[in-house]
């Protein structure tokens, strides 16, 4: 029974924050209105391992994490896109990934183009984008064992991360999303991202159903 009520208290935290981490344009309805497609780059990740690694190999696993978080986010998406009536498409990541090294745009230099720029060599109307803070590999799985005393220590806590979705038009802010990564967040880079965007699914604002409720 303990446990129960715990596992309650922690899910309404949850869901607290969530809402309070969400951010959303004022303008956003007028902004989007003539929105069709998205794409979804790679993330840019910021590692900060406990094990020693040199500066290339740090470089190549910052990358790998980036693209993990796009692919699961495409992931997320189609399988959502199924069953809700987003007011949206969202472009294939290969043909995203593939468009971009035909313009000579990569994991290295991406943070370096706007995102009117990305839009246009893109041809869509919004970039779905983010950062991520980690001091462990999450594409590789974290630990699933934990207890209560984890959470008080801090061995609990990977990182953050943050999405955001940019208008290609203005080149504003429209969403954000930012969420603390520890072990009641997933085991891996998919749950983590399944988990977090049902957290915040309920403010999702392409969600046709939903803005229509709020309005």
């Amino acid at each position: 029974m303990k446990r129960f009520v715990f596992f309650i208290f922690l899910l309404a935290t949850s869901m607290a924050s969530a809402q309070k981490n969400i951010y959303e344009n004022i303008r956003f309805d007028e902004l989007t209105s003539d929105h069709e497609i998205l794409a979804i780059v790679p993330f840019i990740a910021h590692l900060e391992l406990k094990k020693a690694v040199d500066r290339e190999e740090l470089k190549v696993l910052s990358k790998n994490e980036g693209y993990a978080v796009q692919n699961a986010l495409e992931m997320y998406f189609s399988k959502r896109k199924k069953r809700k009536k987003f007011n949206v498409d969202f472009q294939n990541t290969t043909n995203t990934n593939a468009i971009l090294a035909q313009n000579n745009i990569d994991y290295n230099n991406i943070d370096t183009y706007t995102t009117q720029d990305l839009c246009k060599i893109l041809d869509v109307d919004g970039i779905i984008s983010g950062n991520l803070n980690l001091n462990i590999l999450l594409s590789e799985g974290v630990p699933t064992d934990f207890s209560i005393l984890d959470y008080f220590s801090g061995d609990a806590n990977y990182g953050r991360i943050g999405v955001k979705i940019s208008d290609g038009e203005t080149g504003k802010l429209l969403w954000k999303y930012e969420n603390e990564i520890s072990k009641k967040t997933g085991k891996n880079t998919n749950e983590l991202i399944d988990k977090m965007m049902k957290t915040a699914s309920r403010k999702f604002p392409y969600d046709r159903e939903k803005r229509r409720d709020r309005n």
